[in-house]
């Protein structure tokens, strides 16, 4: 008798576990995060911190997702020849690790400091991502490295992700010479041109863009008139970052833009009005049917940025 009973609830046991590992599959969940520095102060703190320090208490919620898209706002090098510049950022290669523990699968290097330590700065922190096999857009040797995309499967669906940035243009990649996928808001041609033989591979297309001024509190219709040039060439998530600044979210076409994602770990000066301490972590739910796959849900996560490290805003901050 115990023998059938134990067979019993062997069978229910292996009914329920397929159906969850059914009801799984053909959904994810990609977390967003914003501008994530882990150079200057943070680099100090973490050679004698642990990687997650930087990640506090959010670090179940990185890891909860599938996987976690940033826009990686330093260089991971050795380098000691820094541009001359306001603010050169760079971290320790063994910093690459906190990328690692919080599911960050993806980072945006199309931005205004990944060449703070010129060409070796640049070199070493594409070498750096790719012996932790963290894949990365928006800058490379030459143009058709910065430009080229990449594509993550997870449970059934494909996602494919271009970077870019619309400054500094003189960091702009070109055939023979390394830096960022430049664009100019506006661009649309180049989009269309970028994206059309990935369109038809993936099945989310996301555009990573660094673009914008600090501390601006929404977009012009300039840029909310490019992101929806871009939404109708084919793109159907816009992951912006460069202000600082968590902006409005917007849904176009059943698409989603999120035009800022702010701050997401730094050791920036805090402005008193504008708050660029506190920030959010975008959780968006991707569910594919019938070959038809949709954005099904935003989840907002308030955070608050502190000490060199991140962690859920709680109470007046919340």
């Amino acid at each position: 008798m115990k023998k059938w009973i134990i067979v019993i609830v062997a069978i229910v046991l292996c009914i329920w576990m397929f159906g969850r590992m059914k009801d799984k599959k053909n959904k994810i969940v990609i977390g967003f995060g914003g501008d994530t520095m882990l150079g200057r102060l943070v680099n100090q703190v973490l050679k004698e911190k642990p990687p997650e320090y930087v990640w506090g208490d959010t670090l179940s919620l990185l890891q909860q997702t599938d996987f976690n898209i940033v826009n990686l706002e330093t260089t991971l090098t050795q380098s000691e020849q820094a541009v001359p510049k306001v603010f050169n950022f760079k971290s320790d290669q063994k910093n690459v690790q906190c990328l690692k523990i919080a599911n960050i699968a993806a980072v945006n290097l199309a931005n205004n400091h990944i060449l703070d330590y010129g060409v070796q700065g640049l070199q070493e922190t594409i070498q750096t991502l790719d012996k932790a096999q963290i894949k990365h857009v928006g800058a490379g040797i030459n143009l058709q490295e910065a430009a080229a995309p990449v594509i993550i499967e997870k449970n059934g669906i494909k996602i494919g992700m271009i970077g870019y940035a619309n400054y500094p243009k003189k960091w702009g990649a070109t055939k023979d010479k390394p830096g960022i996928n430049f664009i100019k808001v506006g661009d649309i041609e180049k989009i269309k041109k970028d994206i059309a033989s990935l369109k038809n591979k993936v099945d989310i297309l996301v555009v990573s863009i660094h673009w914008g001024p600090n501390m601006r509190q929404k977009p012009n219709q300039k840029f909310i008139d490019f992101a929806h040039g871009m939404i109708d060439a084919g793109v159907d998530i816009i992951h912006g970052t460069s202000a600082h600044l968590f902006h409005g979210i917007e849904v176009y076409k059943n698409k989603l833009i999120m035009y800022d994602t702010g701050d997401f770990v730094d050791d920036y000066k805090v402005d008193p009005v504008l708050r660029n301490d506190q920030s959010l972590f975008f959780e968006v739910f991707i569910e594919k049917q019938n070959e038809k796959t949709s954005i099904t849900q935003l989840k907002l996560t308030p955070l608050f940025i502190s000490n060199m490290q991140v962690n859920l805003a709680t109470g007046k901050e919340k």
